[in-house]
């Protein structure tokens, strides 16, 4: 495997994860750690270690992606999205790029729910809108907690879009609320605008009324 390729699957295994150590990267990555730590070092400042106490013994290096990296991992036409947004404000108003992102949301909430369409359990919804959101590009995948569902985005292919109007993502908010149904609740718990890492949501069953 070259080396190149080798710094790329480091890379993805970083951005999919949250926080690995350089035994961990070693494994996945079947190299040895000498060998994960050349490669870390080579990224420069495009990765960031910690040290996180797990037990007895000393503690581990935990390996996290940095801003810097993330212009490795794409951004669907970041700076073209941004001046037609500015370009709508600017000559339509605000209400106009309101609606535009409304719109956007309507399109979504609508395919989302024909995909969704003829699964029965939350599991497989939940499944099946993390395939629909990876191939746009979020990188979605789900997991189970105590309390329910996390839904996790490792990367957002509209982060500059998202940034320039954050409607994006409350509006997106909204959709999986609209096509997961009224039995759950669900919660942004982390959020990549706030300095998070990636966005990952958390769904609950809804509490019954009174």
């Amino acid at each position: 495997m070259s080396q190149d390729r080798t710094r790329d699957r480091l890379l993805m295994l970083l951005k999919m994860r949250d926080g690995l150590s350089t035994k961990a990267l070693a494994e996945a990555l079947h190299i040895s750690v000498p060998a994960v730590r050349q490669h870390l070092r080579s990224l420069g400042d495009e990765v960031v270690a910690q040290s996180e106490v797990n037990g007895v013994g000393r503690p581990a290096q935990i390996w996290r992606l940095t801003e810097t990296a993330q212009h490795r991992f794409p951004d669907t036409h970041g700076e073209l999205t941004v001046k037609i947004l500015e370009s709508v404000e600017k000559q339509l108003g605000a209400a106009a790029l309101d609606r535009v992102i409304e719109d956007r949301s309507r399109e979504n909430a609508a395919l989302y729910s024909e995909r969704l369409s003829g699964v029965s359990t939350l599991q497989g919804k939940l499944q099946r809108l993390a395939q629909i959101r990876s191939d746009e590009g979020y990188m979605a995948r789900v997991e189970k907690t105590d309390a329910g569902w996390r839904l996790i985005e490792n990367h957002c292919p509209i982060c500059a879009a998202a940034t320039y109007c954050q409607g994006f993502c409350r509006n997106e908010l909204e959709v999986f609320r609209q096509v997961l149904g009224p039995t759950v609740r669900i919660c942004r718990s982390e959020y990549l605008l706030a300095g998070g890492s990636r966005c990952t949501y958390e769904i609950t069953p809804a509490r019954k009324r009174d």
